[in-house]
This record gives C-alpha cells, sequence and structure tokens, in this order.
C-alpha cells in the first residue's frame, strides 16, 4: 500500500510539474495586438515625422499577422505611396525585421534574394516592425521619401514617440 501511495504521489507530482508546460502548449494562447488607437497614433506620427522632413508620405499600420489596420496619404503624396507602404509593414510584420535590413541581406545573399517572389513582399526600407518587448505586435511601412532609408527614419521616430505605450 505504501509502494502504491508512493507511485501515485509521484506520478501527482510529475503532473503538477509539467503543467506550465502543457499549458504553453495547449490549444490556446494569448497575444497581444495593437488596438486601432495606437495605429492611429503611430500612422500619424509617421506622417508628421515624414512632413517635418519635407516628405509627403503614406504610413500603414498592419497588426501581428500582417492585417492593415490603419493607411494614412498626406496630402501630395503620390498613388504608389499607399501599396508601398502597406506591402513594407506587411513584409515586416511577417518577417519581424526591418524591410530594410532585409533588402539588404538579399542583396548580400542570393537565396534570400527569392524573397522578391513573395506575394506581397517589398523588400525596400521603410518597414519596421512594433515590438511589445521582444515581441513583435505589428508593424508600420513608409512610402514616398527620397529614399527606404529615410522612410525607416520617420517610421523609427513614431515608435519611439508611442514607446511607452508599447510596454
Amino acid at each position: 500500500m505504501k509502494h502504491t501511495l508512493r507511485l501515485t504521489l509521484a506520478a501527482a507530482c510529475a503532473v503538477l510539474a509539467a503543467a506550465p508546460a502543457l499549458a504553453q502548449t495547449g490549444a490556446l494562447r494569448t497575444e497581444r495586438t495593437l488596438t486601432l488607437e495606437l495605429a492611429s497614433q503611430i500612422a500619424t506620427s509617421t506622417v508628421a515625422a515624414c512632413q517635418a522632413k519635407g516628405y509627403a508620405v503614406s504610413a500603414a499600420v498592419v497588426d501581428r499577422a500582417g492585417n492593415l489596420r490603419v493607411l494614412l496619404r498626406a496630402d501630395n503624396a503620390g498613388p504608389h505611396t499607399i501599396e508601398s507602404a502597406r506591402q513594407k509593414a506587411f513584409t515586416s510584420a511577417s518577417a519581424r525585421n526591418n524591410t530594410q535590413a532585409m533588402m539588404e541581406g538579399a542583396q548580400k545573399n542570393p537565396g534570400a534574394a527569392n524573397l522578391v517572389h513573395l506575394p506581397g513582399f517589398l523588400l525596400l526600407g521603410g518597414g519596421v516592425p512594433v515590438r511589445a518587448g521582444d515581441e513583435v505586435v505589428g508593424a508600420v511601412g513608409v512610402g514616398g521619401a527620397p529614399g527606404g532609408h529615410l522612410d525607416e527614419q520617420c517610421a523609427v521616430a513614431a515608435l519611439d514617440a508611442v514607446k511607452d505605450q508599447l510596454k
């Protein structure tokens, strides 16, 4: 009887010890995502940062899955900037990386160059992930400045403006 009780207690302890791991691999998990209000603030701040430098741009903010949350097109921004911003945001959210870094990597690595063939991917600077701690919760894409590195600067400035809300 004592042996059976010990085995039962040992099995119960093993199940309890494994419970946190099982909870993480269960059927459901919790994810943080951008609210419409925060996505709007990011887009507005991005357009404003570029306007302050004299650039008429479009800014797109997507959720963690790359779905469009907000799109703003500044006065005088070209019509092509809309799709450029959206695709940069999608690419950044999907790859969880800055599109400028991805473009540079694709230029140096022939295998990575095939990323340009993925539907919706745009390997030009201007896409920046939105992070809450280490977690990517969305991305912002910018199109219309005279260079992707300048698009990226506007996105980074906007994210810096809302960084306290991303904790």
